[in-house]
């Protein structure tokens, strides 16, 4: 920062020059189909990931398979913008190995002038709100509004000395990479956390050879729930769907929407409830009240709470290797379904209560230290994210003459 200061003093001590981006990017060309018959990468807008603002996965095309969208030549260090649901923010830096390669039209090209502006500065401010704000403000339509080209060149930038630009982005690059570390670093300990509990977990349940340790279907521990309740009764709180199960084992969220009419499966207090639409998604529950949960939830509630604690059963069934059996069993494509019958055939160990219940408050312990983490770390990551956009937009934001 000392060396910005020096550097802005010495170059544009009365203030940096304001400029319109159409005077500081240079034009673009169209590719010319009939005069070219090679392959090239084309880059829609579904290419462009609106989170990392990376390319992935653009197809080829050529002369014969073209989209009639597919005119733009890009260059290494383009700029691209989707001017097309503007506010997604699909924006991106172009890389070598896209170089010469074609976009869609859907996309607004921005060619830095190298004797004005660095591409990677000019990148950085078409990153912040101001930008945005700007585009909200220009954009047109109701669906699926857009911006024209001319509104994005007509947008002004500050357009200081190119040291002073290669100073700012030295200082954003560094930054980002240690934000990206952080994160990276923050995610890595979570899987680790989340690798030790399974262990664990697993270790608690291998009582294979152990005396005074039954081993039984599930269907014989806990059979699907057959009764019903009239969906009339059922409120966004206590009616289940698969849509409103939460992957990896976090529970449920309040349903969007319950059936106006007929009859769900009803579940009670301690009954555990299963997505049984794509197994590996990993949805599972143990129920906090009474309600009702769709035809697509497998509802299971234990015949003798005298023989097995509902706690240990909902710990059986959220490990991986119960999901893991309910997978390889499972049928259909796209939206497999789990089957009903082998799921019923899983064979789960029942010691006696004592061992039950010091396995669960073993495991409710590393429950809890895993959730407080799971809880933290994202919310670090968001701290750290948030922090990096403040000093990028402190760094950009000059006063205008």
């Amino acid at each position: 920062m000392n060396r910005l200061e020096k550097l802005m003093q010495e170059l544009c001590p009365n203030g940096v020059e304001w400029k319109v981006l159409g005077e500081v990017c240079i034009k673009t060309s169209n590719i010319r189909w009939k005069e070219s018959d090679k392959e090239y990468y084309y880059i829609d807008l579904s290419s462009v990931n609106v989170e990392n603002h990376q390319i992935e996965e653009p197809r080829l095309i050529n002369r014969q398979n073209a989209p009639s969208r597919a005119q733009q030549i890009i260059l290494q260090n383009d700029i691209l913008f989707g001017t097309t649901r503007p506010l997604l923010k699909r924006l991106c830096l172009i890389p070598s190995e896209y170089n010469n390669q074609i976009c869609s039209t859907a996309f607004c090209i921005l060619r830095a002038d190298a004797r004005q502006l660095l591409p990677q500065y000019l990148y950085f401010l078409l990153s912040i709100d101001s930008f945005y704000a700007y585009v909200e403000k220009n954009q047109e339509g109701a669906g699926y509004p857009a911006i024209s080209d001319t509104k994005i060149f007509n947008y002004t930038i500050p357009v200081p000395p190119l040291p002073v630009q290669e100073e700012i982005v030295r200082i954003l690059e560094t930054y980002k990479k240690l934000q990206e570390e952080l994160k990276a670093n923050l995610q890595n300990e979570l899987e680790a956390h989340k690798t030790q509990y399974e262990y664990y977990r697993n270790h608690l349940f291998d009582f294979e050879g152990v005396e005074g340790v039954e081993w039984k279907e599930l269907g014989e521990v806990a059979p699907y729930s057959k009764e019903r309740i009239n969906c009339a009764s059922l409120n966004k709180g206590n009616y289940v769907g698969v849509e409103n199960l939460l992957q990896d084992r976090q529970g449920k969220n309040d349903a969007n929407t319950i059936p106006g009419v007929g009859t769900a499966v009803k579940f009670y207090l301690d009954d555990i409830l299963i997505g049984n639409i794509r197994p590996y998604l990993k949805k599972i529950w143990l129920a906090t009240s009474e309600g009702g949960a769709s035809g697509d939830v497998l509802v299971f509630s234990i015949k003798d709470k005298k023989r097995c604690l509902p706690r240990y059963l909902y710990y059986i069934l959220s490990s991986d290797d119960f999901f893991d059996y309910d997978n390889q069993n499972a049928k259909g494509g796209k939206m497999p379904r789990g089957d009903k019958n082998m799921v019923l055939k899983y064979r789960i160990p029942v010691p006696p209560l004592p061992v039950q219940r010091r396995i669960v408050s073993i495991l409710d312990r590393f429950d809890t230290l895993l959730n407080d983490l799971t809880a933290g770390i994202p919310a670090e990551i968001e701290a750290v994210t948030r922090q990096y956009e403040y000093y990028r937009d402190k760094l950009l934001t000059f006063e205008r003459p």
